[in-house]
């Protein structure tokens, strides 16, 4: 506790150190082919992850090119979902109304990634059951061991845990740090971000 900043930087440091460069070129690579192939991106997550999806959107459009949705967004519809056809299925119905086709990806931000015997995020793991179903990509960024989004993809970048208590704020600030990558990435950056295009 004497510098607990410090600690706490030293921790982001070894997550850094410990992320598989491989599996993100991967993701890369499977972005690319969605994009490419006229495919939609949804991205999926609850709590801290659904406030990271609504920005991952942001940059994809605006980016990259993608067409890029996150349910989270809209409110109401979430909502009205949730109150009429319950938690559970509230993503995996949304994208059912918004007609999932096997170009389409999804991209799961999630610290746990889903567990229906846990009862942790069932409504991803419905959505992700779904994106399966019809043959659609699934990525993901995820703290843990992934849980079930680890399990339903290669294209999913689990966060290494340095600590096990600092699981949660690693996995939601990495999910920012990967998407920035990936929207700056070769493969699938197409536009100038402002700043850097101020000379």
């Amino acid at each position: 506790m004497e510098n607990f900043s410090a600690s706490f930087l030293e921790e982001v440091v070894q997550v850094t150190k410990q992320i598989s460069t491989e599996k993100i070129e991967q993701i890369a690579k499977g972005l690319s082919k969605i994009r490419d192939q006229g495919g939609r991106l949804f991205f999926l997550g609850v709590g801290g992850s659904a406030g990271n999806c609504g920005h991952a959107v942001n940059d994809f459009r605006k980016i990259c090119g993608f067409e890029a949705y996150a349910p989270t967004d809209n409110v109401s519809e979430l909502t009205a979902r949730t109150n009429d056809d319950g938690w559970e299925s509230v993503f995996s119905n949304w994208l059912q109304g918004s007609k999932l086709r096997k170009e389409d990806g999804i991209f799961i931000f999630s610290v746990g990634g889903g567990n229906l015997e846990k009862n942790v995020s069932p409504n991803l793991v419905k959505a992700i059951e779904l994106a399966k179903e019809t043959g659609a990509g699934i990525f993901g960024v995820v703290g843990k061991d992934g849980g079930f989004t680890a399990q339903s993809s290669e294209n999913v970048l689990i966060i290494p845990t340095v600590n096990p208590e600092h699981i949660t704020p690693h996995s939601e600030a990495f999910q920012a740090v990967i998407w920035h990558l990936l929207v700056s990435h070769p493969l699938l950056k197409q536009s100038q971000t402002k700043w850097e295009s101020t000379k």
